[in-house]
Formats: C-alpha cells, sequence, structure tokens
C-alpha cells in the first residue's frame, strides 16, 4: 500500500528506522515527500539523525529495502562526517580563512572584536557567557554581510546588473542561490573561508542576474569576472563540508551527503 496512504494511520508507519552502525545506534528518520520523484537519504548535520525520504507512490517496505541497500554508504559517510565546532572560550574558528581563538571577556562590556594574540589572532566576546555563542554567530554573519555586498555589488557593477535583495542564509546543501526575481541568497559561512571562495560565490550568483542557467555563456561569464572560479570550487569541494561544523552541528557537502535510487 502507497506510504501516502498508510501515513494517515500513524500506527502503521514507524517515524523512524533504528540500525546498529559503526559500533552506535543509529536512528533514521523517515519523510515522506509528495513532491519526490525517488528514495533519497540524507546524512543531515552531526548529532541529528539522517533522514530517509519516500517519494509519493513510495512505501515503508520500498523504504526499508533503499536503506538495506545503501546500509554500508551510510555506515562511511557516518564514520567521516566531520564533528561539530560548537563556539566555546578557547576554540579556533576561521575568519575569511585565518584562525581566530575564543576570548571570553565577561567584565568587559561590548560584543565581539579582534585582538591581536601571542600565535594566532584573538576573538573576545564580552558579556555572560549564555551569550557568547549567539555572539559569535552574529557577528560573524555580520562581517560575511559586509563582504557580500562588497563582491556583489563590484561584479553587478561590471556586467551592468543590480539584485532586487542580497540574503543571508543557513542552507546545508549549497552555497548560494539566484531567485527569478533578482534575490541573490548565500551561506553566511563562507565569511569563514578564503576571501576568494566567497569572491567566486558572489561572481557566480550575480551571473545568473544575466544568465539564469550553467551553460557555456554563463561559465564564459564567471570566469571573466572571477579568474580564480576553479581554484574556488576546488576549495569547496574538498574542504567545504567542514565549514558547516562551526557553531552547529556539521553537514557534509550535498554530493556526499546524499543517496538516491537508481
Amino acid at each position: 500500500m502507497p506510504f501516502f496512504t498508510r501515513a494517515k494511520r500513524a500506527q502503521n508507519v514507524p517515524e523512524r528506522i533504528e540500525l546498529f552502525l559503526g559500533g552506535q545506534d543509529v536512528s533514521i528518520r523517515l519523510r515522506a515527500n509528495a513532491r519526490a520523484r525517488r528514495y533519497t537519504l540524507n546524512l543531515g548535520v552531526a548529532g541529528a539523525d539522517p533522514v530517509l525520504t519516500i517519494p509519493a507512490g513510495g512505501s515503508f517496505r520500498g523504504a526499508r529495502a533503499f536503506l538495506d541497500r545503501n546500509v554500508e554508504w551510510l555506515e562511511t559517510r557516518l564514520l567521516t562526517r566531520p564533528a561539530a565546532r560548537p563556539f566555546r572560550p578557547g576554540r579556533l574558528v576561521p575568519v575569511r580563512d585565518v584562525k581566530h581563538r575564543i576570548s571570553h571577556r565577561p567584565d568587559i562590556r561590548g560584543t565581539v572584536w579582534i585582538e591581536d594574540g601571542d600565535r594566532t589572532p584573538i576573538l573576545a566576546v564580552a558579556g555572560d557567557r549564555e551569550h557568547l555563542e549567539r555572539r559569535v554567530f552574529d557577528w560573524l554573519k555580520r562581517e560575511a554581510r559586509i563582504d557580500l555586498e562588497e563582491a556583489v555589488f563590484y561584479y553587478a557593477d561590471i556586467i551592468g546588473v543590480r539584485p532586487t535583495a542580497i540574503r543571508l542564509r543557513d542552507p546545508k546543501g549549497r552555497w548560494g542561490s539566484c531567485s527569478s526575481r533578482g534575490t541573490l541568497s548565500f551561506s553566511w559561512r563562507l565569511v569563514l573561508a578564503p576571501p576568494m571562495v566567497l569572491d567566486y560565490l558572489a561572481a557566480h550568483e550575480v551571473a545568473h542576474l544575466r544568465e539564469m542557467n550553467h551553460g557555456r555563456r554563463f561559465w564564459d561569464l564567471v570566469r571573466t569576472m572571477c579568474p580564480a572560479t576553479d581554484e574556488a570550487e576546488a576549495w569547496l569541494k574538498s574542504h567545504g563540508a567542514g565549514l558547516h561544523a562551526y557553531g552547529s552541528p556539521a553537514a557534509p557537502d550535498a554530493a556526499s551527503s546524499r543517496r538516491t535510487a537508481a
């Protein structure tokens, strides 16, 4: 019986499938999606459960069979998934690819600022300890907006276009996007990466304001604006997953975090 019919009877469809993988219990959450065309398995973020999506017309039996076929893939990815690196005193966090050590300053008024350190720059955070992580998040997002707006308007001026809005998000599967209305969205985590990576993503999305595709003319335009395109793409492929570890659970890049039914 199709999953979407049975889903109405919650007692007949488990919310999770429990497995023992890599020496630990793993809970896979089941999610029905009427728009999905096939079964998919996503790792999700570190500390959270993998998600198995069941398409319209799918069934629990089909989901279980798909999971059984991909259990080795899941175990391998879980073992290699980047560990979460929360923002805590003494921890290192990259700012434009330069590691900064977080230093809590509870007796000083203010928010977040950078100081010189003996070996690494210091990211000083004022206020109560309970607000430290949020303040680091907020500061990084502000810095990301400053960098992205500067880069976006620089490239937009080059090709004579203008975005309708620039938004910062925290997506798990992509670093930037351009809507049909001209809104550019970016991951704030780009501020953690080398500046050339952020510049490339800005050029990439600005190019979509002229070429809403990934055809030859689009890539020619991107590479003309940003000669470091190939280098930036290679960096993201090798290191992008690790950026999701900072301050919140890690999320691998889309290419390695999703398994799709053949």
